[in-house]
């Protein structure tokens, strides 16, 4: 019987080796090598610390939102509203051959382009839960296409206009708040964002919008006083439609009904309406101020350039405009000059006086000079050379500027005085009493100086000097003695003053800048609402403002009972400026 040979082991197939983490190898140097390092699950993916970190800041206007991260110079998403945005999931009418839009089903009356807005001032007879449905879906596809983020809860800041009402308000917070379940959401005004992005703490805001213009005095990051008008972008695409069919209606030689009282009639689609606009639209510049005799220096009448009559006036070259809309599809020549009256019409109105508008239709000019006019003098001066056109309104070319020099024009004319008339004009311009003045003030003549006489009056006790060891000392002369404590407050101020009193513009990079930028630097807001308060109080559960107790927000604890401890603190909140409207 043989004997079993020893059985062998090696090295590489030892299950202990295995397990051990290692296997027998001759003792030897070996080569260096780097440590492994043990990473904390927190710190594993940097995208869960970015989501905790990011704040989401959102500005809403009326024909589209704006969406990005804070510290970014420029949102990422800019989402429009339309009638594709409302269409159901599963229609593809639009794709079939035989379809065809027909845009005068939808846009009987006033309800032409109310399909491509938000929401309309005007809440008696809107729908608020279709506001809410608009604006989850902006904000998914914001976060899906653009923003390339989950729906895991993240703090955000609302931009809004400071005039807009409660209920739009309260259905913008509930449809945050419900379906996308942020922590804190921040409310930030538009004109004070816009002043940030301008770099200056008080500014005059003119922001063009669609349904209205507001004109906004900020003084050191606070509101001073808001107006209104009526005279926006809506307004100017219906006045460019009423060119174009006064301008059909007299190529086919149809009557044109533009009674204003009546409902209007549209000619062509709300969507060619606004294309045309965008792209023609412009505005005439100001025209210069009539000289008068006195300041001419007596030439005269003033001298007139020989012109050609065979040569064609300026700006009668004109356009072809095609129209697809329109029934029948046509092609329409309009010259430039027709296609600044539009912006004429509704900005300006020139050929109407001051009194026959209301409050809420003042031309541009108009408003910003009253805006001006009625706030007191030293945020008058500050805000004067801080003047802020924002707004989609400003892309019509050459309209920025006009409203400048209109402002200058009336400033020029009237000055600051509120009162204004006939009156006030014969008595501003009659020469009459300007020259009896004048007369009166030649009369009296120059003061005269007369020389000191000696007195023996101690120091202090006469206003014009004193006589001290047989030496006659001038009042007006001695300098005065050294106050330390106006030293120091002088110290303490900025020896920099800007600029103030004369109108001037200003650039900005965009109320959606100004507020990401807050954001990245942790300024606290007025106005930032706690998610469970809302559920549990709405928007009833506001304080006032001036209840409110603004305290130094401390550091608090992130542990047990921290969060808890800080909610039942902060129970008292408001809604900043919009809780008064």
């Amino acid at each position: 019987m043989a004997a079993n040979p020893p059985s062998t082991s090696l090295a590489h197939r030892t299950l202990s080796s295995i397990r051990a983490g290692g296997s027998a190898s001759p003792s030897g140097p070996s080569s260096p090598h780097t440590p492994l390092r043990s990473i904390h699950s927190t710190f594993a993916s940097p995208s869960s610390l970015r989501a905790e970190e990011d704040v989401v800041v959102i500005e809403f206007g009326t024909r589209c939102l704006r969406v990005g991260f804070s510290g970014d110079a420029a949102p990422r998403a800019y989402v429009s509203f339309g009638p594709e945005q409302q269409r159901r999931v599963g229609d593809f009418r639009v794709w079939r051959l035989d379809y065809v839009d027909d845009w005068r089903k939808r846009s009987a009356g006033e309800d032409w382009g109310r399909d491509h807005e938000l929401w309309s001032l005007d809440v008696r007879n809107l729908d608020l839960g279709l506001v809410g449905d608009k604006i989850e879906r902006a904000l998914r596809e914001a976060f899906t296409k653009y923003l390339l983020i989950d729906s895991k809860p993240r703090r955000m800041i609302a931009v809004l206009p400071s005039l807009l009402p409660t209920p739009l308000l309260s259905a913008v917070l509930d449809t945050l708040f419900n379906r996308f379940s942020p922590p804190i959401i921040s409310l930030l005004s538009n004109p004070l964002a816009t002043s940030i992005a301008a770099g200056v703490r008080s500014a005059l805001v003119v922001d063009l919008g669609w349904n209205e213009t507001l004109v906004t005095s900020v003084y050191e990051y606070r509101e001073v006083r808001c107006h209104r008008t009526v005279r926006a972008g809506r307004m100017l695409v219906e006045q460019m439609d009423r060119l174009i069919g006064r301008s059909l209606a007299r190529l086919r030689e149809v009557h044109y009904d533009d009674d204003p009282g009546q409902p209007q009639k549209y000619s062509i689609s709300f969507e060619e309406a606004e294309d045309i606009t965008s792209r023609l639209a412009w505005c005439k510049p100001a025209q210069a101020p009539r000289l008068s005799e006195e300041k001419r220096g007596g030439e005269g009448l003033p001298t007139v350039r020989e012109q050609d009559e065979s040569e064609a006036p300026h700006g009668s070259h004109g356009v072809s405009i095609p129209l697809a809309s329109s029934h029948p599809p046509t092609t329409l020549e309009l010259s430039f000059l027709q296609l600044a009256e539009p912006c004429e019409a509704t900005f300006f109105d020139l050929q109407c006086a001051d009194a026959s508008f209301d409050d809420h239709e003042l031309p541009l000019h108009l408003l910003v000079y009253r805006s001006l006019l009625q706030l007191p003098l030293d945020v008058r001066a500050v805000c004067m050379p801080r003047i802020i056109f924002t707004g989609g309104g400003t892309k019509v070319l050459g309209l920025r500027r006009r409203i400048f020099d209109e402002v200058v024009r009336l400033r020029e004319e009237r000055g600051w005085d509120p009162v204004v008339g006939k009156a006030a004009e014969q008595l501003r311009h009659n020469a009459k009493f300007n020259s009896r003045a004048t007369r009166q003030a030649a009369s009296d003549g120059p003061t005269p100086v007369t020389s000191p006489t000696p007195s023996s009056e101690p120091p202090g006790g006469g206003s014009r000097g004193w006589e001290q060891d047989g030496v006659w000392h001038e009042g007006s002369s001695t300098t005065p003695e050294a106050d330390p404590i106006e030293e120091q407050l002088r110290r303490g101020r900025d020896a920099k003053v800007g600029p103030q009193g004369d109108l001037r513009a200003i650039e900005t990079v965009g109320a959606w800048s100004g507020a990401s930028l807050l954001a990245q630097l942790k300024i606290p807001a007025v106005a930032t609402i706690d998610r469970e308060l809302w559920l549990q109080q709405g928007a009833a559960g506001a304080a006032r403002p001036s209840e409110v107790d603004f305290k130094v927000q401390q550091r608090q604890s992130m542990g047990a009972g921290g969060l808890m401890r800080n909610a039942t603190t902060n129970t008292n909140w408001t809604l900043g400026i919009w809780g008064s409207i």
